[in-house]
């Protein structure tokens, strides 16, 4: 235990220099730390810490998601919500398509491994969406449509993620059987969310204690999340619920002001830590894929995924064109090129039973796919905006 702590330790002091080197010399930070990753590798130094998916989905998403749930209000997010529910579904569902075949056509990858890739790397990933939208400074409807998208999309992702390996494993479920399992896994998890946040209101409302309201949103970030899991529902839609639940009505008096105001401050401090952890630990993953041997495939799998980001994000907002929920095209270049991967596609393929075809191809590509994502999208995000006149501008 005590060897994990002093690791660690040591890994929070690296995020903290890479953190002041990048508001220094004005580089993105997520970049930073995955090269700071990357850099561990070639010293006689191991984090010692295994980058899996019950790391990520029991410990570092969880915060994640509620710091950036409680942060949203939900006068701005009902404005945008309905975009972003069909973004989220019938975008998600055309981006996957157009990456699973993309996948199979020209890599000639069989079709249920092509359909797990096109399925886990379709969804934007929360983690690396909202650690650049705040860097760059973007605020307005942009960002709450940008970070709601990537906050909402998990449940679809859900859905469609179960359906391919149950297919993989021979069992392909009936009609009935995926519009239940659809509702189980979406209804579930907004349900326990909800439930969680009211009960915890509930205590809070007992307490005028500020350090014990503060236990008890921590209580409902990670048990929104893990008890969702453990019953096959949506863990991210859970947690998202249960913060903004907790974000908009904490301060109509269940949470004392002192209290709110240790909560936003700790949860953005856990944001921090989580955030610097999982980019440290994917430069470090990083460095151990062979790209080289399969340079064209990931190629062709960067490609894919972002034909299939367009093709989710410019034909939908065509259809909406006329209508109260119109995106401008300056917005529609954004949450294409926005459309960040990361942890979460990570972590759903090193979930991957072993028995899956083509496993070790999906889980690499997806690294590709990730550090082309951080690296090159991330650190040509904030010129485009600059470009576009988003940023600064109180309208965007």
């Amino acid at each position: 235990m005590e060897t994990h702590i002093e690791r660690i330790e040591f890994l929070l002091l690296l995020a903290a220099v890479v953190a002041m080197l990048a508001r220094r010399f004005r580089f993105p930070y997520t970049v930073g730390l995955l090269f700071a990753g990357i850099g561990l590798t070639l010293l006689p130094i191991s984090p010692g810490i295994e980058l899996t998916k019950e790391l990520i989905f029991s410990a570092l998403l969880p915060p994640l998601i509620f710091e950036a749930a409680i942060a949203l209000k939900w006068s701005e997010l009902r404005k945008v919500l309905p975009v972003v529910l069909l973004l989220a579904s019938v975008g998600l569902i055309l981006s996957a398509l157009v990456t699973a075949a993309g996948m199979y056509w020209l890599l000639g990858w069989p079709p249920i491994s092509a359909a797990i890739f096109g399925v886990l790397i379709a969804a934007t990933d929360p983690v690396s969406v909202i650690a650049t939208f705040k860097e760059a400074g973007v605020k307005g409807k942009l960002r709450i449509l940008v970070e709601s998208e990537s906050l909402f999309n998990d449940g679809t992702a859900a859905v469609l993620f179960g359906l391919v390996l149950a297919f993989a494993a021979g069992n392909a479920p009936t009609t009935l059987g995926l519009t239940l399992n659809a509702l189980s896994v979406i209804g579930g998890g907004v349900a326990c969310g909800v439930i969680i946040a009211f009960v915890t209101l509930y205590l809070a409302g007992k307490t005028r204690d500020h350090l014990v309201e503060l236990t008890l949103t921590t209580v409902a970030a990670y048990s929104s999340f893990l008890v969702a899991e453990h019953f096959h529902w949506s863990g991210v839609l859970a947690t998202l619920c249960a913060g903004l639940i907790i974000g908009n009505r904490g301060h109509l008096g269940a949470i004392t002001e002192k209290g709110h105001e240790s909560v936003e401050a700790f949860w953005e401090f856990a944001a921090f830590v989580a955030n610097s952890l999982i980019f440290i630990l994917i430069g470090v993953y990083e460095a151990k894929q062979s790209f080289s041997a399969l340079l064209i495939p990931a190629v062709v799998a960067i490609l894919f995924v972002l034909i299939g980001r367009a093709v989710a994000i410019y034909p939908l907002a065509a259809l909406i064109k006329n209508s109260g929920q119109r995106i401008s095209m300056a917005h529609q270049h954004i949450l294409v090129w926005g459309g960040l991967r990361g942890a979460l596609a990570l972590a759903l393929s090193l979930g991957l039973p072993e028995s899956i075809p083509y496993r070790a191809e999906i889980v690499t590509m997806a690294f590709a796919v990730v550090a082309f994502s951080v690296v090159v999208q991330g650190l040509t995000m904030t010129p485009l905006m600059r470009k576009l006149n988003l940023i600064g501008n109180p309208d965007s």
